[in-house]
């Protein structure tokens, strides 16, 4: 499929695919800095706008895994197509919201129909490259769409400061009918429609069943699963961490949160030049070494007195070694997948998205005092994905040395 396009075309390909899976942390991290006003129009305590992001993330998970089959049924632009229209009548619909409940119910149909974008751009990566292409151009992806918490604060802080928290939900509209665009005229169709794909509920269930079976699909979508937990939580628990908690202003917070996202650019960069000398399952796991030996770090700052040049670098360097995980798990967890590369990529990222909505809720219910539970869950998170890839190193050992021995 790659030699159907110059090396221009190829690379604006990517860029809106990047732009694609953006759309998911532009949606996140805009309006993260209005949390104090959603909650003062409503009326509500600031945890209780908290559950705008967790319906988000619940939406996520669930439409990820009907676009899995869609997209193998219909290729990959239609639904794909259908669902930036979803998310920018719903964005419009967050705007005009009348309470926090209608704006909680918005914002998981604006998932539903954003998720397309993160779906589609995973496996049309699947589609276009090999294996180990398939991780570097992640790679690029996520420096993409680490770009998003860099601006997303930032201008989500000017643009309330400016206006107010309603016209962030304009922009994201005006952003999705862009994307629309883009998609129409110039992203081609990268696999052609598979019309054995069912879309009956229990034959989609049975293929993602079958799916699950795959013991190498099963250990990297859970050890991406328990990465993005660690992700997902810093991000829910980011507004109180910063503004609450450290008394920063809603402008500093956005500085904050988008150089500390500078750290998941440069570990997904330095992860492209690190493929180059080691395959992605040696990256792998020295990262989740590396992720285990710096939360068991933060369990042992969680009893000093937590200030803010101790909890900021501790954030940044856990989203360094998560830029290196993210992209390298995808890929081997997708990379026995042909025919079902889209249900797969749908599935590996709703794993990844239940793991953070849950991860979100426990920041709800503890992240109200302290840091100290935040550091408790990257610690947990991390020592899981460690057990898991060393669960996979010992089985991949025992069927080598059963192998030599037949």
């Amino acid at each position: 499929m790659a030699k159907r396009f110059t090396t221009s075309s190829r690379n604006l390909i990517v860029l809106i695919l990047g732009t694609l899976i953006a759309i998911g942390p532009f949606s996140i991290d805009m309006y993260l800095p209005g949390f104090g006003n959603v909650a003062d129009d409503f009326g509500v305590d600031i945890s209780k706008v908290g559950l705008t992001l967790t319906s988000y993330l619940i939406g996520i998970a669930l439409g990820q895994l009907a676009y899995g089959p869609l997209m193998d049924r219909f290729g990959r632009r239609r639904p794909l197509i259908g669902g930036l229209m979803l998310y920018t009548v719903t964005a419009l619909l967050c705007a005009f919201s009348w309470n926090l409940n209608v704006l909680i119910g918005a914002r998981f149909f604006m998932a539903l129909g954003g998720c397309a974008g993160m779906v589609a751009s995973k496996a049309i990566v699947r589609d276009l490259f090999e294996k180990k292409q398939v991780a570097d151009v992640l790679s690029t992806l996520m420096l993409i769409m680490g770009v998003a918490p860099i601006i997303a604060p930032t201008v989500g802080g000017l643009v309330i400061g400016a206006f107010d928290w309603q016209a962030v939900f304009y922009i994201l509209a005006g952003f999705a009918i862009l994307m629309l665009l883009l998609i129409t005229y110039i992203l081609p169709e990268s696999a052609a429609p598979n019309r054995t794909t069912s879309l009956r509920p229990v034959k989609i269930v049975t293929e993602y069943i079958s799916i699950l079976k795959n013991r190498e699909f099963f250990i990297f979508a859970m050890t991406r699963g328990f990465t993005m937990a660690c992700l997902l939580s810093y991000v829910s628990s980011a507004p109180f961490i910063f503004i609450e908690f450290f008394g920063l202003s809603e402008q500093q917070f956005g500085w904050v949160f988008g150089s500390n996202a500078l750290g998941l650019i440069l570990g997904s960069q330095i992860n492209r030049l690190a493929l180059k000398r080691f395959s992605l399952l040696q990256i792998t796991v020295a990262t989740c070494l590396a992720l285990s030996v710096l939360t068991t770090g933060g369990i042992a700052i969680s009893f000093l007195a937590l200030q803010f040049w101790v909890v900021y670098p501790f954030l940044f360097v856990m989203l360094f070694l998560v830029g290196f995980q993210n992209p390298n798990v995808t890929a081997l967890s997708l990379d026995p997948f042909t025919k079902q590369a889209g249900s797969a990529s749908a599935l590996v990222g709703s794993i990844g998205m239940i793991f953070g909505s849950l991860a979100s809720i426990l920041v709800a219910q503890l992240v109200t005092e302290s840091v100290a539970p935040l550091l408790y869950i990257l610690f947990c998170s991390a020592l899981c994905s460690l057990i898991l890839v060393l669960f996979y190193l010992n089985k991949r050992k025992s069927y080598k040395i059963q192998a030599s021995k037949a």
